[in-house]
């Protein structure tokens, strides 16, 4: 069995979708990139998996995806200018991203689903425990989940998946957990797994969302899952299947999320974490929020 302890420091972010749900916006422009309020969403992630102490990052990435490269690195055209014009603040911001992380990149190349992008970065992850973090989840820096997740899979070894109570109505949108309390209060034992399942045959409403701390043995079982839901190779499956069986590599916790997260995987999620995180920044939010009060109350 694997019970690796060694103290994480890779960060998956699977980034080769299509983005089909903001189309026509996407046709040129990777979902990845669409701004939210002034960064774009992947910077977001990057810089949690860096709080977290994950200074390692590889994105997995397929065509059309060039942008997201060239935002993490250097464009020293653009730094002169600003120096030129003596814009110190506008040159941090743009040197911002480029520091933040050792990046990384691989083309998944066919789209056969997350499990398959995950399995891209077996090279480069190795044998040692890695992060991976979906784009379309933004956790607030003040609720350092990730952070926690390491500290759980230190402590119990295996793998650790992020869990949300949400409606049952809507667990059918959700891979969901049946679980078992443990002595941490966030803290479950996962003993079974289901990608979208029909309410009414859901073992739980805990839904998973979009952060995983992994046991390398997953690239194994990733290896030999078949195409599930969708046709597709789902990280869900694999992770069921270590759940059932620990011997494979560790066995399945969860860490019950209850902070502040900001869905931006459809239109409407994405305009609403635009207004929130807007409304919370120092710099926009007391102008922002006394105009959106009026605009609700005299327009709405």
């Amino acid at each position: 069995m694997t019970t690796s302890r060694t103290r994480i420091s890779k960060a998956v972010i699977p980034a080769a979708g299509l983005g089909t749900r903001f189309l026509p916006a996407t046709k040129a422009t990777p979902k990845e990139m669409l701004p939210v309020v002034d960064k774009p969403a992947i910077q977001y992630v990057v810089e949690e998996a860096v709080t977290a102490g994950l200074n390692d990052v590889l994105m997995v990435t397929g065509r059309n995806k060039r942008p997201l490269e060239d935002h993490f690195d250097r464009n020293h055209e653009l730094e002169e200018v600003l120096r030129t014009k003596g814009d110190a603040t506008k040159l941090s911001r743009v040197q911002e991203s480029s520091d933040l992380a050792t990046m990384h990149y691989v083309r998944q190349g066919d789209p056969k689903g997350l499990g398959h992008a995950v399995l891209c970065a077996a090279p480069h992850v190795g044998d040692q425990p890695f992060a991976v973090l979906l784009g379309d989840d933004l956790i607030d820096p003040r609720d350092p989940l990730l952070t926690r997740m390491t500290e759980v899979q230190e402590q119990y070894g295996g793998s650790v998946i992020a869990l949300l109570e949400v409606d049952p109505a809507s667990i059918h949108l959700y891979g969901c957990a049946a679980a078992a309390p443990t002595g941490d209060d966030d803290v479950v034992k996962v003993s079974d797994l289901v990608e979208k399942p029909d309410p009414a045959e859901a073992p739980s409403n805990l839904a998973i969302i979009g952060r995983y701390v992994l046991d390398p043995a997953v690239f194994d079982v990733l290896s030999k899952t078949e195409p599930g839901r969708g046709g597709e190779i789902q990280l869900t499956d694999a992770l069921q299947t270590l759940a059932a069986d620990p011997a494979l590599g560790g066995p399945v916790h969860g860490v019950v999320f209850r902070g502040r997260r900001y869905d931006t995987g459809d239109r409407g999620d994405y305009l609403r974490a635009i207004v929130r995180l807007a409304c919370e920044r120092e710099d926009l939010g007391p102008e922002f929020r006394a105009w959106l009060r009026r605009y609700v109350s005299e327009e709405m």
